[in-house]
């Protein structure tokens, strides 16, 4: 009779600093809408709220960016949500960069 072979898959768990990672882009997100949506509602005055909004948005991208990648060293961890909340973070940052730097040269 042949032998039979019985495998288990552990179910790995998410990497901790992979979940804080994809929160933090999801809140810059937000934090964006917010941003462009009071923007609407004030007719483009009262810019200091929205910068502040947005400058804040902005170190949140950086900061889950860096957490992202900090979360590939934790070991024996499912990665997904790192690859997720890294890529986003990086994409989001970039578009505020573009943002910043198109606001630069209207001036």
């Amino acid at each position: 009779m042949a032998k039979r072979y019985r495998y288990a898959f552990v179910k790995k768990q998410e990497a901790r600093k992979g979940k804080l990672s994809t929160g933090l882009a999801a809140a810059s997100l937000v934090l964006f809408l917010a941003a462009v949506m009071l923007a609407c509602v004030f007719n483009g005055e009262m810019g200091y709220i929205v910068g502040g909004i947005s400058l804040f948005a902005m170190l949140l991208s950086v900061y889950g960016f860096i957490m992202g990648l900090l979360s590939f060293s934790e070991t024996g961890r499912n990665h997904r949500t790192s690859m997720i909340g890294s890529i986003l973070n990086g994409m989001i940052m970039i578009g505020w960069l573009g943002m910043y730097l198109l606001g630069m040269t209207n001036i």
